[in-house]
């Protein structure tokens, strides 16, 4: 996710720890396996990009090799871009009455730099992984498709290497339905403290200033799917929620891997921590593991999972 930190971060003297939440089992058993998703992207391989192509390699494998163990077949799409080979990885559930019609869930899995990036992206990814894990052998009406991007960070942003637009391009020359889009970006990082959340200047001033809810986000034409999407969303999860239809115009809104399906007429919301608006180490090397509250990444993935299996059985 892009964005500029120096005006719109909040800094906070501690991050929130997630052992100070009652979870169940199950949310449990999801936060141990989110943690170790976070551990090897953003500690053990570390940055993720074009300045680093051995680790967007042991990243892919990494990927890859989860997705197998889930029982995927994962597939590539192989792109060049700036003098480089790029793949973005999709991994399909078919849907049983509607297999034509296709949800999207994604994210990227590149960094800034060489940062670690442990809530930008790894968070959304290791949300992906698991959501990607709960629903292999579930049975839906609507095909599932779960996408990991290359190259959303600068200087591919919103441009045509960007691996989503390159992804959403080939869905739209294909004549693909895609229903619905969820970009998972940056959704690692909560916080009880009072005025810790920030927003885009002008924005609507009755939104919370504690950063401890999940935000969901989309331009107007999508305001339909991001509404029923937060309504299953509620109703699966204690996680609170924040959403808000606007135009992509506004700071933040179109800063994600959904910018590229909305460029090609498919409507897709971001699903976000808002990032820089809230996390004080949003595009630094201190975005580590250790700064993400994984019981709540947990309760995101049970209120995600009850949203995706509404909109894939409609």
């Amino acid at each position: 996710m892009l964005g500029a930190v120096a005006h719109l971060g909040c800094m906070t003297k501690k991050p929130e720890q997630d052992n100070l939440l009652e979870l169940t089992m199950t949310e449990s058993e999801t936060r141990a396996r989110l943690r170790k998703y976070v551990q090897v992207l953003a500690a053990d391989i570390g940055g993720r990009s074009a300045l680093r192509p051995e680790s967007l390699l042991q990243s892919r494998n990494y990927i890859e090799g989860e997705l197998k163990s889930f029982g995927y077949a994962p597939a590539h799409q192989e792109y060049e871009t700036y003098g480089g080979t790029f793949y973005n990885i999709e991994a399909e559930r078919n849907g049983g009455t509607k297999p034509e019609e296709i949800v999207v869930v994604g994210a990227h899995y590149d960094t800034a730099g060489g940062l670690p990036g442990a809530n930008d992206n790894a968070s959304g990814v290791a949300a992906t992984l698991e959501l990607a894990r709960q629903f292999a052998h579930q049975h839906q009406a609507r095909s599932i498709r779960w996408l990991f991007f290359a190259n959303e960070e600068p200087p591919y942003f919103q441009g045509p290497g960007m691996g989503s637009y390159v992804y959403a391009k080939r869905c739209r020359d294909r004549h693909e339905k895609i229903k619905a889009m969820l970009s998972l970006e940056t959704i690692g990082y909560y916080s009880e403290t009072p005025g810790s959340q920030r927003y885009p200047i002008g924005f609507h001033p009755g939104y919370p200033d504690r950063g401890n809810f999940l935000g969901f986000v989309s331009n107007f034409r999508s305001a339909r799917l991001l509404h029923q999407v937060v309504t299953s969303f509620r109703r699966g999860t204690p996680l609170p929620a924040q959403s808000a239809a606007a135009p992509a115009s506004v700071p933040g809104i179109g800063w994600s891997d959904h910018w590229a399906f909305w460029e090609f007429g498919y409507r897709a919301i971001m699903v976000t921590d808002t990032a820089p608006y809230r996390y004080p180490y949003y595009h630094t090397a201190e975005d580590t593991p250790e700064k993400l509250d994984y019981g709540r990444i947990a309760q995101a993935v049970i209120g995600l999972a009850a949203a995706i299996r509404e909109i894939s059985s409609e």
